[in-house]
């Protein structure tokens, strides 16, 4: 167990002041909210995975004093985000939320968490433009685009030497926020683009036609796994031999399931994470003894999220009010990195990690840290 182990029941079970009128500092709650189903719900469930082994090894460890973990399913849909947000913020007992996972349900559901005074801490969402929103409750646990964008821009300058860059967006907060950030660091090296549309364009055709005629020897897409397996699947059968780059929302196996092994093959992600196989302590091997396989991207971020609560709760911050400005002064020493927060909410610039992974024989591992341009 981390530190919060070792806090004791008593400093749990008293102080803080709890929302509710019944005076019982014993039946906290923290949430999750992201994807559990649908086409991104890989990524999702890798960070609840790694919220819920926390709160397990919490729970053990405070028999009489337990936490719940209540989850939350979007979808990624951030049409759903705001209903799920009302219903979480209507319960008293909830004192934080681990997410929202991605951009656009964050973007539509933090002005809810904010009237209800519920921080939130996203341990995934990267659009620059969440900081800066004005919310008190919002934080973020790694680093936004402006970190990840110009590192997957000096990794296709510097280590693929690409001349000429086709830049491709699926127009939702995450991927277009991504790209943008893309476009502007590679300037003249970027000779065309194209927009698609997430969980709806299956057919990249008319897309593939227009990177070929572009001469482009390398495609960046900013999105999700699921399209971006078929892009590439398609580019192949298409006779395109473009490499292809995307950000952390393709760093996943679903991406190449959906490509096959020989389609995905050299593909390169960015994410602002280092290897979840270089968590410190004991976090991999339990993480595979709860869930029976390796952990994945942001698990041990979700982790390290959920356990910044926790520690928060033991200490006696049983209110949101009282968590809220835990969170302001919180140093927190992770498995997976250290967490402290600006005033804005964002993680601190001198904690950022960026990293580059690449698939190989069909298993997306880790390349380098990134190169700063």
């Amino acid at each position: 167990m981390l530190a919060v182990a070792v806090v004791t029941d008593a400093a749990a079970c008293t102080g803080g002041g709890g929302q509710g009128s019944d005076g019982n500092r014993c039946d906290r709650k923290i949430a999750f909210l992201g994807a559990l189903t649908g086409d991104a719900a890989n990524l999702g469930t890798n960070m609840k995975n790694g919220a819920q082994l926390a709160v397990q090894q919490y729970n053990d460890a405070h028999p009489d004093c337990p936490v719940e973990l209540v989850e939350k399913d979007s979808q990624g849909d951030e049409r759903q985000a705001p209903g799920l947000a009302r219903g979480l913020v209507a319960d008293d007992r909830l004192v934080g939320v681990v997410g929202p996972a991605f951009s656009g349900e964050t973007e539509a559901s933090a002005p809810i968490f904010q009237e209800a005074g519920v921080p939130i801490v996203t341990p995934s969402a990267t659009r620059p433009s969440l900081g800066a929103k004005g919310w008190s409750v919002f934080h973020r646990a790694i680093a936004n685009d402006d970190a990840q964008g110009p590192a997957a821009a000096s990794y296709i300058a510097t280590v693929l030497k690409a001349q000429k860059v086709f830049v491709i967006d699926d127009q939702s907060a995450y991927g277009s926020g991504l790209a943008d950030v893309v476009r502007s660091r590679l300037g003249r090296r970027v000779v065309d683009g194209d927009k698609v549309q997430r969980n709806i364009t299956k057919d990249f055709t008319p897309v593939i036609t227009k990177v070929k005629a572009s001469g482009a020897t390398v495609v960046f897409y900013g999105g999700y796994y699921q399209e971006a397996g078929l892009l590439v699947k398609q580019m192949r059968q298409q006779g395109s031999t473009a490499a292809l780059v995307g950000g952390d929302g393709i760093k996943d196996p679903g991406f190449v399931d959906t490509a096959g092994v020989g389609n995905a093959e050299g593909t390169v992600m960015t994410c602002p994470c280092a290897p979840a196989s270089a968590a410190k302590g004991s976090f991999v091997a339990d993480f595979r003894a709860a869930w029976g396989h390796d952990p994945g991207t942001y698990s041990d971020v979700a982790f390290d999220v959920a356990n910044i609560f926790l520690q928060g709760i033991a200490a006696g911050n049983t209110s949101r009010s009282a968590m809220l400005r835990y969170l302001g002064s919180v140093r927190h020493r992770g498995v997976a990195n250290t967490y402290q927060f600006t005033d804005t909410g964002e993680l601190d610039a001198s904690l950022f990690i960026v990293w580059v992974f690449k698939v190989d024989g069909g298993q997306v591992i880790p390349d380098q840290a990134a190169p700063r341009m």
